[in-house]
């Protein structure tokens, strides 16, 4: 049988990892340029870490590890009679892999607290998995590129996240708008409407818009237990002007009264008005009224970044949450952060035909192996080269030069050099552009200077 992938993984070309490569480079240089420094946490967690932080949907989807040598000798024989698979998880499984990269790094923060000076703002570039349906754009392997500040409630955090955002995605040649909305104000949209104790299915259903419309987060609230009158109340949020401000003031009025709603509503009007005096334009930055994010840990402001020009769904998300680490037994360390999805903007770059030449992996120079003691100065030669930094090879056989050609043209070699028993003789070289077709012969040194 010939092997295969596993569903929702890929391999990448030397062309993909070169074109990753150019994308990582510049969220990273831009994560440092903003104060942020590295960190690495472990590609699998204990599973007690990632449970009860992603809501019930998010459990659903991390990917359980089997725990090592006879893992059903331990299983209680009546679960495993009943197939409860809730009970034989914790069974059968102590780890997981990581479904993201914040809750790892609330983990890290809980255990060196005392060692960390605060704010703490860290950035981390890594695989995450999810048991996830793949599609376009979704996959079940994934990296994330995340910037987090933890230890400060200054909502300038949001504002300078907001900058790094744009900064980056205009650098990378992508027009974007960043969609914002604060968790205080849906809770107050929940109590306006009289569902406070359905927030969470609320939230949940209401993320779904992009998805599945008005009528089927309509459809959800229903089957979720949320009465019709309440969904009458909340109408208005599918009807949103174009004015950020004006929908702000819309809501100020709906929330008289309303601390918690009213509370959000002053935080985010502090966000755009900020980003709007630092240069931000008005139509890269949406107050979007039924953006949720569907994920439980956030408290306050809530990030979705989607390309202006492609339809892929976000290809960036975060926002604040300011009680994450007390589930690990650390009070009183707020935190906001945001991530890049590095698969989907390499899929908007490459769509958009955006990635530049140098985005790209090529050897410089290909020396034909004519034997004897040509190959030998052949080496001599391309030694010098990489340590000048530029990149050489020998072709391995003393093969016709037709298969020669073949070979540097298949891999996209941009020059194919002869230097046979001649051109030691001369102290030359004689090399062919292979993209202009164009031949040369130099001096040694000239080549070398080249």
């Amino acid at each position: 049988m010939k092997p295969g992938l596993a569903k929702g993984t890929r391999d990448f070309t030397a062309l993909e990892v070169a074109r990753r490569r150019y994308i990582i480079n510049i969220l990273q240089k831009n994560f440092e340029l903003f104060g942020f420094q590295p960190l690495e946490t472990p590609s699998f967690e204990n599973l007690s870490t990632l449970t009860g932080k992603y809501g019930e949907e998010g459990d659903r989807l991390i990917f359980k590890i089997l725990n090592s040598g006879d893992y059903t000798s331990k299983v209680n024989q009546q679960d495993w009679e009943d197939k409860n698979h809730q009970k034989l998880t914790s069974q059968i499984s102590d780890k997981a892999l990581r479904y993201d990269l914040t809750v790892p790094f609330a983990r890290f923060v809980a255990m060196n607290h005392n060692q960390l000076t605060f704010p703490f703002k860290r950035y981390q570039i890594q695989p995450v998995w999810r048991a996830d349906r793949p599609q376009k754009g979704r996959f079940r392997e994934f990296y994330q590129c995340d910037a987090d500040v933890v230890g400060s409630e200054s909502l300038l955090q949001e504002v300078d996240l907001v900058q790094l955002y744009l900064k980056s995605f205009a650098e990378l040649g992508l027009s974007v708008t960043i969609h914002i909305n604060n968790r205080k104000i849906l809770s107050g949209l929940a109590e306006f409407a009289g569902i406070a104790d359905k927030l969470i299915d609320f939230t949940v259903a209401l993320d779904k818009l992009d998805k599945i419309g008005k009528e089927g987060v309509v459809k959800e609230l229903l089957e979720r237990g949320i009465a019709q009158e309440s969904i009458d109340k909340l109408d208005f949020l599918f009807e949103q002007s174009d004015d950020a401000l004006e929908n702000l003031l819309q809501l100020k009025e709906k929330f008289a009264g309303n601390e918690t709603g009213l509370k959000g509503v002053e935080e985010l009007e502090f966000v755009i008005t900020q980003s709007l005096n630092l240069g931000v334009d008005i139509q890269n930055l949406v107050f979007d009224i039924t953006l949720a994010r569907g994920l439980d840990y956030y408290t306050g402001a809530i990030f979705e970044v989607k390309a202006d020009e492609v339809q892929m769904g976000s290809i960036g998300g975060g926002g604040r949450y300011d009680n994450l680490t007390e589930v690990f037994g650390v009070k009183n360390i707020p935190g906001i952060g945001i991530s890049f999805g590095l698969d989907r903007i390499y899929l908007v770059i490459e769509e958009l035909g955006l990635f530049p030449e140098e985005a790209t992996s090529k050897v410089e120079y290909l020396f034909a192996n004519f034997g004897g003691n040509e190959t030998l100065e052949a080496l001599k030669l391309i030694k010098q080269l990489r340590e000048k930094g530029i990149s050489a090879e020998l072709y391995p056989e003393s093969a016709k030069i037709g298969k020669q050609f073949t070979y540097a043209e298949k891999k996209g070699i941009k020059n194919l050099v002869f230097l046979g028993e001649e051109e030691i003789k001369d102290g030359n070289v004689t090399y062919k552009d292979l993209e202009a077709g164009e031949q040369k012969t130099v001096s040694l040194e000239e080549f070398l200077q080249s």
